[in-house]
């Protein structure tokens, strides 16, 4: 019962406190990333959300590239990273009215998967976003996973934008976002989960990069998986 009044609580903060958010967004351009931080910050101190973190995170790192579990995900970089990011996100979450207006105010790259003659536009949205000093952020599953101990085979968009800007990646794995927190259940467990910055790096000389980077946070991902349930020791944000 605590998770579903919880889950409901966080909803009516999205509703009520998003329209206020999207409106800032479009009057003021140029401070939309204070914005989104306010908002994701206030998010995780009104409900305690827990995180236990491993890695450094690198702010010289011009591409986000993590697996993708729950809404949590985004609350968390959107609340706590440095940078202004830019989060490539499935086209039809753009025609949502609310969720819509709130990627489309801060300049979100919206594009549909399976046509191939987006990634001219893509290839064109992303240049403009690294120009204007904006961190790519990208899911290489393509969707959000069940949580489960396997993370879902990567796309290859990631790859394709990667070796085309020749792009500096840093990799982030998640794990227990999806127990922490799941809108389509109406579950807010407030669980701990973790988050583990990998080390960023620029592909040069393997042309395999992408397929080492997909077993490397599947192994990540699975050391964590096994360790849960988790004590209390955690960082409180």
């Amino acid at each position: 019962m605590t998770s579903r009044i919880r889950a409901i609580s966080a909803v009516l903060y999205v509703l009520i406190v998003m329209p206020f958010g999207i409106l800032m967004m479009y009057l003021f351009q140029n401070a939309h990333r204070k914005v989104r931080r306010f908002l994701a910050l206030t998010f995780l101190k009104l409900f305690r959300v827990k995180v236990q973190v491993q890695g450094e995170l690198d702010p010289s790192a011009q591409i986000l590239i993590m697996n993708h579990q729950s809404f949590m995900d985004v609350i968390y970089f959107e609340a706590i990273h440095p940078n202004n990011l830019c989060w490539i996100a499935k086209k039809e979450l753009g025609e949502t009215f609310l969720y819509g207006h709130a990627l489309k105010a801060p300049k979100m790259i919206l594009i549909n998967r399976e046509s191939k003659k987006e990634l001219i536009y893509l290839l064109k949205e992303a240049k403009n976003r690294l120009e204007n000093g904006r961190m790519l952020c990208i899911f290489p599953e393509g969707t959000r996973s069940k949580g489960k101990d396997k993370l879902l085979p990567f796309k290859s968009g990631a790859k394709f934008l990667v070796e085309h800007f020749g792009l500096k990646v840093q990799p982030v794995v998640f794990a227990n976002t999806r127990k922490c927190l799941n809108f389509e259940k109406m579950e807010f467990l407030n669980s701990v989960f973790d988050v583990q910055y990998l080390p960023a790096f620029t592909p040069k000389d393997n042309p395999n990069w992408y397929e080492d980077l997909e077993r490397t946070m599947q192994t990540t991902y699975q050391a964590l998986y096994v360790t849960y349930p988790k004590g209390s020791e955690c960082t409180e944000k």
